[in-house]
């Protein structure tokens, strides 16, 4: 008798001899009710979105955060509760159920299982408070997928009137599939909420023997200024620093101003990063 995949349905599991009751009550969690894990396993959102999914009998639609896990997208708090689409909304603890009606152009399989599409997905998540939230999800799901600002808004246009439409027109115009983690969504932000929107994302420098140099989180390339978000491992590994070191005298060589962002400055000085960069692109001629 092997280990069955998991997450599985105790009944199922019991009916084809997969587990007998003694193995289901010692070695399993009940994550939902007859949706079984292994005991002390800690669930990521797409396994939470698998388990909610089984628990409906495999009738519902995963939307939400659920939907997004299961298209991949990066950044999902593990601790938030899976969300279905479906007829009935009887209270379930762990599941936010939603009862929208779906278009058959927004709802798809992914991995055999009924999701809401990407387009739909954002349109759920950029409808809910909190702005910033809001254009970070758009952006993961964008990264994560082939999905473009227009394909919400063809969705946005169709269902007019409906609660969160002028919020998400907003997270949609702000929001860009370039951004790698929440911290480059939020350093993006801060800039264009000053009037300094970076013109790209992601941006690759090759110096004059097309040999590439590094890849800039965002900027101007026509200035060529950039600005980078420096993760933990930027301060703390010294190989990272190393090359973080060599990587910017190369970049200045070739003409590149680089402002360089941390979490501190990100959290308790945004100001600065405006100011730095508004300086750099005056210093370039840039007409800020």
């Amino acid at each position: 008798m092997g280990e069955p995949d998991w997450p599985f349905i105790g009944t199922e599991a019991l009916s084809t001899c997969v587990v007998n009751r003694y193995q289901l009550r010692t070695r399993y969690d009940a994550v939902y009710r007859n949706v079984y894990v292994p005991k002390g396993q800690e669930l990521t959102p797409a396994d939470k979105a698998v388990a909610a999914w089984l628990w409906s009998g495999r009738r519902a639609t995963a939307a939400g955060l659920s939907a997004a896990a299961l298209h991949e997208s990066l950044w999902i708090d593990a601790r938030l509760p899976a969300e279905l689409n479906q007829p009935s909304r009887h209270k379930t603890n762990g599941i936010l159920l939603h009862s929208d009606e779906l278009g058959d152009d927004e709802t798809t399989l992914v991995r055999g299982i009924s999701a809401t599409t990407p387009a739909r997905t954002a349109f759920d998540l950029g409808r809910r408070h909190g702005l910033t939230l809001a254009v970070i999800r758009l952006d993961a799901l964008m990264q994560a997928t082939d999905l473009k600002q227009a394909d919400v808004t063809v969705l946005a246009d169709r269902h007019r009137g409906v609660r969160g439409l002028a919020r998400l027109r907003d997270a949609v115009g702000l929001s860009d599939g370039g951004a790698e983690s929440p911290q480059e969504t939020r350093t993006r932000l801060v800039l264009t909420s000053a009037g300094l929107r970076p013109r790209r994302t992601q941006i690759d420098v090759f110096d004059g023997w097309d040999a590439f140099v590094g890849r800039i989180d965002m900027g101007w390339d026509e200035w060529l200024v950039g600005v980078a978000y420096d993760r933990t491992q930027h301060w703390t590994d010294p190989a990272t620093r190393a090359r973080d070191i060599d990587r910017q005298a190369e970049l200045e060589a070739l003409g590149w101003r680089i402002i360089r962002v941390s979490a501190g400055m990100l959290r308790y000085r945004p100001q600065t990063i405006v100011q730095r960069t508004r300086a750099a692109l005056r210093a370039a001629g840039a007409p800020v």
